[in-house]
């Protein structure tokens, strides 16, 4: 019976968040190093395409949903492009656009005027709030789907490409990897607690000392191992399997030339209600 108590802990161990969390960051790591032809786009070029398109986002007027709704096309196209299901982004993403949503939630009650949209009378605190959405919407899928398509690695090499300082690209990369690190040690040390405690909630207090302590020590030794293991395949700050990808080729800047004329197009005139007029 003690047995099968253990064994059922254990489990639920296993399920923890932490480990639900290793196994995300394991699965985006997955996604960008898909074969896919999106994934195969300079870094580069995405990461540009990326902070310009936000840029543009975030520039429309507070009132401006229609104009802002042609926006959608980059997002759709790239989830298309890269095979990604739209709902399991949505599930992934699903404690961000909450908090997106709620920024304008007041704007209904706080600017009541009315304004017209295609002769019709709308809320302008309506019409705000929407717009908001759609802005902190549009720019969380987009950073979304940039790392989805391109891993971390080729961010950083992109980031050195824009003269950003190396010690800032090596100390974001290595961040990144002794994150994934410092969890699976706290999964490590969260089960072996658990499993000599089977009937106790939780970590008692009394051991929050000592538990760090042994935490700190053995991810520093993790750390170790696997700078030495850099080292030994060559690390010397910066990216060499990269090199042979150093410029953009002729399929990366029609990629990025025809997304730029498409976000002109689009920011210049209202794309949705043209459509909308001709049907």
């Amino acid at each position: 019976m003690e047995l099968f108590s253990v064994s059922g802990l254990s489990e639920r161990v296993y399920m923890s968040k932490i480990g639900g969390t290793i196994r995300e960051i394991h699965y985006m790591e997955t996604l960008s190093s898909r074969d896919q032809w999106v994934n195969q786009i300079h870094p580069l070029v995405k990461f540009v395409l990326t902070v310009i398109y936000i840029l543009a986002v975030v520039s429309f007027y507070k009132y401006d949903v229609a104009g802002l709704a042609g926006f959608a096309v980059y997002p759709l196209a790239v989830f298309i492009l890269a095979e990604l299901s739209f709902l399991d982004s949505l599930k992934r993403l699903r404690f961000v656009l909450p908090l997106v949503c709620l920024v304008g939630i007041l704007n209904p009650f706080l600017d009541k005027q009315e304004v017209m949209l295609a002769g019709v009378p709308v809320s302008a605190g309506v019409l705000s709030m929407t717009t908001l959405i759609m802005k902190g919407v549009f720019s969380v899928l987009a950073s979304y789907l940039l790392i989805a398509t391109t891993s971390l690695e080729k961010l950083c090499y992109a980031l050195g490409m824009l003269h950003i300082p190396r010690a800032a690209v090596t100390q974001f990369l290595l961040t990144y990897r002794y994150i994934t690190v410092l969890l699976e040690e706290v999964d490590r040390i969260t089960q072996a607690y658990l499993l000599r405690a089977p009937r106790q909630k939780g970590i008692h207090f009394k051991a929050w000392g000592s538990l760090a302590g042994q935490l700190l020590l053995r991810s520093l030794d993790r750390a170790n191992e696997v700078y030495e293991s850099m080292l030994l395949r060559g690390y010397q700050g910066d990216y060499g399997y990269m090199r042979e990808h150093a410029v953009p080729g002729r399929q990366d800047r029609r990629y990025f030339i025809f997304w730029m004329a498409v976000f002109a197009l689009f920011r210049a005139c209202p794309v949705i209600l043209v459509i909308g007029s001709i049907f």
